[in-house]
C-alpha cells in the first residue's frame, strides 16, 4: 500500500488573528508571536523527512512555509493559488458584532466563497499533490479554514479550527481513501479512513 503523508500546517499568527478579525484572502502579514510560531513548529516537523513544501501565496502562508523550511534546511518546492483560504468577501476585517451579523446568511457570508467550494477547491488540490508526490511526504502550509473543511471532507466527518502552527498529519492512499493520524497536534485515537 503506497501512503502519500501529508502535514497540513496552518500559518503562524497575524494581527487580525489576535484581534479575532476574519481574514479570508486578504493578504495580512505574520505578526511577531507567528514567525516564532512558525520556528517552534520546525522541532516537531524535524521529526520527519520531507521530500516537498509548498503553501499558499498569501504572503502569511508564504512566510510560515519559507521559516519553517529554513528550519528544516531545504527549501519551498512552490505556491499553490488553490491553497489560498476561503474568501469571505465583504465579511473579511470585520469582529464578532452587528456589522458581521449583518452579512450572515445560511452556511456563511454573502458574497463570501462557499464553504462547499472551498473544500472542493482545497480537496482537489492536495489530491493533486497525492498524485505528484505519490509513496512521499508533503508539507503544506496553508490556511485554518481551508485545512479545516479539506480534510472534513476527505475522512467523512466534520473538525473543529484549525490552530496556528501545528501539526496535522493525514495519510493519502489512491484506493483507500485518507486517514487523519494527527488533528491539532493530537494523535487521533480511533483514525477514519473514507
Amino acid at each position: 500500500m503506497t501512503l502519500t503523508t501529508f502535514a497540513l500546517v496552518r500559518h503562524g499568527q497575524t494581527d487580525w488573528n489576535a484581534q479575532r478579525r476574519l481574514q479570508g484572502s486578504t493578504d495580512i502579514p505574520l505578526n511577531d508571536v507567528g514567525r516564532g510560531q512558525a520556528r517552534d513548529a520546525v522541532d516537531v516537523l524535524s521529526g520527519y523527512e520531507w521530500d516537498a513544501i509548498v503553501s499558499s501565496p498569501l504572503s502569511r502562508a508564504a512566510e510560515t512555509a519559507d521559516l519553517i523550511a529554513a528550519g528544516l534546511g531545504v527549501s519551498v518546492a512552490r505556491r499553490v493559488p488553490e491553497l489560498a483560504e476561503r474568501s469571505f468577501g465583504p465579511a473579511e476585517g470585520l469582529q464578532d458584532g452587528p456589522e458581521l451579523d449583518a452579512l450572515r446568511i445560511p452556511g456563511g457570508f454573502r458574497g463570501a466563497e462557499s464553504e462547499e467550494a472551498a473544500a472542493s477547491r482545497g480537496l482537489a488540490s492536495l489530491e493533486a499533490l497525492a498524485e505528484e508526490f505519490r509513496g512521499r511526504r508533503v508539507l503544506v502550509v496553508a490556511h485554518g479554514t481551508l485545512i479545516r473543511v479539506s480534510l472534513s471532507r476527505a475522512i467523512g466527518r466534520t473538525l473543529q479550527s484549525i490552530d496556528n502552527a501545528v501539526l496535522n498529519l493525514a495519510h493519502h492512499h489512491a484506493v483507500d481513501g485518507w486517514q487523519l493520524e494527527y488533528f491539532n497536534g493530537e494523535r487521533v485515537v480511533a483514525a477514519v479512513q473514507s
